[in-house]
């Protein structure tokens, strides 16, 4: 009997039958990625029960052709392709599609080039585990059948179209099995090698005599993996066996017969590369396969080493892989449900592939001390005998450019290529001096006496508008002055030197710029520098002009090569007595921490930092001031982070050090382009590419060593986005918007295991799901979120502008702005902007105390459970309302924090102990009372099964006093006891809803741990006022309550009330059923399998035509339509 149909007769049993009108249909299904197989030109992959299919040529939108659930219940474990007599290109394909016991035989071909999947032959439930399956030679025994390996070491003969088994023969071996392969295209001669539990390979033939019990005793039995064997392959023409165990190792054993019995099958080669579990392996003809547990697919040779190395997949590992070997293309798919192609042949990056360039001659002065590229094949390198050295990559040859004295001992070399095509170099040295010279003529260079002291930094950075031959040079002395010199080398082989304007630094010990960028329209200039600070200096307005025009610009006596000074009263070398400087028109103290800014750039409407603190920042400009909107950290372990490229697709890329490594990271497909084992960042580098190459160069032990690739690294080709690398905890809804299409759009946020929050746009018309953005502030897992409409910001007409929440492990709370409105260029149809507003971790807050070796620390490892929020009491002194944030926490205390939005604070400011055990849900509702006011109270539930309504109205108005007030920070209040609980379950309670009725009640919904779930309605008794400025309390009373004992199999995860009576629930049982509230009783109406495992959150929206959509989120998230 299939599972649908025992579910079915269950229910009919209990006296649940299905409402008529009820429907739940799937709409969209994201899920681990099982099962991939390459049929003709198309990728044909298994996402859960469905069957998705691509197409492989050049230029095709990397969207699936087709998508067709095939079986019911069951996820897929892999399809195999039936071999054709006569292969044609236009023939159809016959596929078995396998997984669990489920197996259905579908067509696959091309109608009018549009994909036709069809099913032949119906879904048949087998009573065994399938682990593989053997098409077989049509005979007159068997015309239509299938060899099918069984879970407990058996293997079916089964007749596809007669739906049944004609014969199953069992091994000696009595065991389950991890993995099994069949070898052989007919009965007769069919092999199985088995991977028993026993960590053990048997190989034994299906056509053997049985013994007395019925069983056949095994050929060949191979020892010695360490862990249970999760994948088998045999190359026939290589005589190799190769399997993939719990062990971390690949095995190749030797063997040219499976069906001749050998006492001994030796051991050829054991590859250990992987840092996890190896879960699959394939022999092809020049290399070897594997994919793993640590979502790194590894090519290997057969002398077993690692030859590529693909890494792009997140979280919890490669679930199955495929190969096109006349494309030379890997095809992996994900427990992150995205599908990625990679190729085969590339560059291989390694001490091999570098160039030492020989540089110690005693034909050249110096040792090397800095080197730049000029483009990639072109280096200059310069000496700390003050010499300057070219190289060309191609000729090979050292050519001499310029040599000075005055620049030995201290190697500050800078090199910026104009647009118009020429090079210009700078040098500084101790003593103050700056040389600047044309690569092209260092005959015309001019030496600049700017500083009593020594020359800090050099930066060039070109200003929009400038002349094609001009570029600006900033050059850092002493006393944080930095210069802005104006150079231009005119095709008449001449070169001027404007100073164009003085700029001060702020004080700190290392008061040196690091890096500059002009913005866009050139009327800023953002500046980092050496204590990590980002500032932004105005530039030369047309009142400066004009005031330089009266008053006949600077004293030029004493300028040396300076050709004009655009700052009045300006003197140099610039010494004790100093010069009239700007400052900054806004400045973000040690925004990159001491270790300084790297790297400065404007992309878009945005501007980018890089520091040396691992992060890269997104910061726009408001009112002339800097924002700060976003932290990123590219990747784990890359601590070191010198710049960022922008390439022409839109994507990321990241320069920056992992341990003694250069690494080129792009962010977008979180995949590493280039790793080259240079000793880490504390040296002289240099990085440029164009479309067809790329060179890295750096100097090591006294030398120069170069990598160039004339290839550039084409990465890899994303089929599939990824969602998350680990399970999902939470989803919650932010908004619908109408796109510029027209289009319904709903804004969806999910939290996951892996740390991040992603914010999702789901377009109902055609089910198409589209990442807007990912963050990944928290340094612990994701459990919950919460959405508010924003108050702040002035909402445009369509758009939406909402706070987000989201809190999780390490008690770390992280608050951003999300601003949506539609956009018309983008394919989702939705344009996110996105700021972060403040954030708030325990362990911070509680470094910061008073007194604290008084108190006991809290501990390290608390989690938010849950945070619900709500706004606050209006007030006509406070700007804006003040919203509050309700977190139920797993040390057994539900604490309120504060937002103050405009001063990025989230304060707490009250806490409560009472339920002395781990608060796993928290919900918040609002009473209007008589005349006219409100009163919060909040609703707590814990790990006990009991419920807790508290009464939290004038703890809200303290706290607002405290703000109007305007102190520092608000001191911590404690909760009153609840004024009513409940013991609604027998243990921990796992969702949580309430909802107010038209009568001006209360509905609280609870699902627990035994499978229940509980209602109870409320009635809240408002007292009046006692006194003006005092409140009185407030009772509740409970009006009815029932609960539905099993109403699940598993833990209840989620709970919605829905209007006008009916309740949705979700369980670990993945079952999705919708209820109808009696008065006195929930009875069944609908109920649905979800191929969604370890459901862990629902949430539900309204939609048109009397339904919501639901989504439910685990391993995996399914989005669902509801009809009642």
């Amino acid at each position: 009997m299939s599972a649908s149909c025992y579910i079915r007769e269950r229910e009919l049993a209990r006296g649940l039958t299905s409402h008529p009108f009820a429907t739940m249909e799937t709409e969209l299904l994201l899920a681990p990625i099982t099962a991939l197989e390459i049929i003709q030109d198309h990728l044909v992959a298994g996402e859960g029960p469905n069957i998705a299919i691509y197409a492989l040529e050049p230029g095709t939108v990397c969207s699936p052709r087709c998508c067709k659930q095939v079986l019911r219940h069951s996820n897929i474990h892999s399809i195999k392709e039936q071999p054709k007599q006569t292969p044609g290109a236009g023939e159809a394909s016959t596929l078995a599609v396998f997984g669990g016991k489920s197996l259905v035989i579908v067509e696959f071909g091309l109608q009018n080039n549009r994909i036709k999947l069809a099913e032949l032959f119906p879904l048949c439930e087998l009573h065994d585990w399938i682990w593989d399956l053997q098409w077989l030679e049509s005979s007159t025994e068997t015309p239509s059948c299938v060899a099918v390996a069984l879970g407990h070491n058996s293997v079916a003969l089964y007749d596809y179209v007669g739906q049944k088994i004609l014969q199953e023969v069992h091994c000696q071996e009595k065991c389950i099995l991890y993995s099994a392969h069949l070898v052989g295209s007919s009965w007769d001669s069919l092999v199985l090698v088995a991977g028993t539990v026993f960590n053990q390979l048997v190989i034994w033939c299906v056509s053997d005599l049985a013994d007395e019990t019925g069983r056949i005793k095994p050929r060949s039995r191979i020892i010695g993996h360490h862990g249970v064997i999760f994948s088998i392959c045999y190359s026939e023409s290589k005589s190799i066996l190769a399997s993939a165990s719990d062990d971390r190792s690949l095995r190749l054993w030797g063997i040219s017969n499976l069906q001749a019995p050998l006492d001994h099958i030796p051991c050829l080669l054991v590859c250990y590369g992987h840092q996890s579990r190896v879960w699959s392996v394939q022999l092809l003809n020049d290399c070897i396969i594997s994919i793993g547990e640590d979502s790194a697919c590894l090519v290997w040779n057969y002398q077993g080493e690692i030859v590529r190395s693909f890494k792009g997949h997140t979280g919890r590992g490669l679930r199955t892989v495929a190969v096109h070997e006349a494309r030379g293309c890997v095809f992996t798919g994900g427990a992150d449900s995205g599908i990625r192609c990679w190729h085969l042949k590339g560059p291989r990056t390694n001490r091999n592939s570098l160039l030492q360039l020989n540089f110690p001659s005693p034909q050249r002065k110096g040792l090397p001390r800095a080197v730049k590229l000029v483009d990639t094949g072109h280096l200059l390198v310069m000496t700390d005998a003050g010499a300057v050295y070219s190289y060309g990559l191609t000729s090979k040859d050292w050519t001499l450019i310029l040599e000075d004295a005055a620049y030995q001992s201290y190697s500050l070399l800078e090199v910026c290529q104009l647009t118009g095509g020429d090079t210009l170099c700078a040098m500084g040295s101790l003593s103050g001096q700056v040389k600047i010279f044309p690569l092209h003529n260092p005959a015309l260079s001019k030496d600049l006496n700017l500083y009593d002291g020594k020359v800090h930094s050099l930066s060039w950075s070109s200003c929009p508008g400038q002349d094609l031959s001009t570029c600006g040079l900033f050059v850092s002395g002493s006393a944080g002055i930095l210069l802005w010199l104006e150079v231009s080398c005119s095709p008449l082989d001449s070169m001027t030197v404007v100073v164009k304007q003085c700029f001060s630094l702020p004080p700190c010990k290392q008061r040196w710029h690091t890096c500059t960028a002009f913005l866009p329209h050139g009327d800023f200039l953002l500046c980092g520098d050496r204590r990590g600070s980002l500032m932004l200096f105005a530039c030369r307005t047309r009142l400066d002009l004009e005031q330089e025009k009266a008053s006949g610009g600077g004293d030029l006596r004493g300028l040396g090569s300076v050709t004009a000074c655009n700052v009045p009263g300006l003197n140099l070398p610039i010494g004790r007595e100093r010069p009239d400087t700007k400052d900054p028109v806004s400045l973000i103290f040690g925004l990159h921490g001491k270790t300084g800014v790297t790297s400065v750039a404007c992309h878009g409407d945005f501007l980018y930092s890089t520091g040396r603190d691992g992060c890269y920042r997104q910061l726009q400009i408001l009112g002339q001031q800097l924002q700060v909107l976003r932290k990123q950290k590219p990747c784990k372990g890359l601590e070191w982070l010198e710049g960022l490229r922008f390439s022409p697709d839109g994507s990321m890329w990241v320069l920056g050090f992992h341990a003694a490594c250069f690494v080129l990271w792009n962010a977008n497909s979180n995949e590493t382009l280039l790793s080259i084992p240079c000793g880490g960042g504390h040296r002289s580098w240099s990085y440029t590419h164009c479309p067809s190459a790329e060179t890295f160069a750096y100097i090591k032990s006294g030398d120069v060593v170069v990598y160039q690739n004339r290839d550039m690294p084409n990465g890899q080709c994303i089929l599939k986005e990824s969602l998350h690398g680990r399970e999902l905890t939470c989803v919650c809804h932010v908004g619908t918007l109408k796109t510029s299409r027209q289009d319904l759009v709903s804004i969806f946020a999910t939290g996951s295991e892996d740390n991040t929050v992603t914010i999702l746009a789901f377009g109902a018309q055609f089910h198409t799901l589209s990442r807007l953005t990912a963050l990944n502030d928290h340094i612990s897992s994701v459990r919950a979120l919460a959405v508010v409409e924003s108050t702040a910001v002035l909402q445009e007409k369509g758009s939406i502008s909402s706070i987000l929440f989201s809190a999780g492990g390490r008690a770390q709370i992280e608050c951003y702005r999300l601003q949506l409105s539609p956009d018309y260029g983008s394919s989702s149809g939705v344009l996110c902007q996105l700021a972060h507003v403040a954030s708030h971790r325990l362990d911070e807050q509680w470094d910061r105390m008073k007194n604290r070796h008084k108190l006991i620390k809290m501990d390290p490892e608390t989690r938010y459970m849950s945070v619900a929020v709500f706004v606050g009491t209006e007030d006509a002194e406070l700007p804006a309302p003040i919203l509050f944030l309700a977190a139920a926490c797993s040390d057994g205390s539900v604490r309120l924090f504060l937002l103050l939005e405009c001063a990025q604070k989230l304060w707490l400011v009250a806490e409560s102990f009472y339920h002395q055990r781990c608060v796993l849900k928290v919900q918040v509702f609002t009473c209007k009372t008589a005349g006219g006011g409100r009163r919060q109270f909040l609703v707590s539930a814990a790990t006990d099964g009991a419920i807790a309504f508290w009464d939290i109205t004038a703890t809200i108005d303290c706290a607002m006093e405290a703000v109007k007030a305007k102190v520092r920070e608000v001191e911590l209040l404690a909760l009153e006891t609840p004024v009513f609980t409940i013991q609604a379950h027998s243990c921990g309670v796992n969702s949580l809803h309430v909802q107010e009725t038209a009568s001006g009640h209360f509905l609280v919904a609870s699902g627990s741990d035994d499978g229940s779930i509980h209602i109870c309605v409320i009635e809240v008794n408002v007292k009046s006022i006692v006194n003006k400025g005092t409140i009185g309390g407030a009772g509740i009373h409970v009006l009815r309550k029932f609960s539905r004992l099993c109403a699940h199999a598993a833990h209840v995860t989620g709970v919605r009330l829905l209007h006008p009576n009916f309740l949705l629930s979700v369980s670990v049982d993945q079952r999705l059923t919708l209820w109808c509230l009696d008065e006195d009783s929930l009875s069944f109406v609908y109920s649905k399998f979800c191929h969604v495992a370890d459901v862990a959150a629902l949430e539900c929206w309204e939609s048109r035509q009397h339904g919501c959509h639901t989504v439910i989120c685990g391993q995996g998230l399914e989005i669902l339509r509801c009809k009642v």
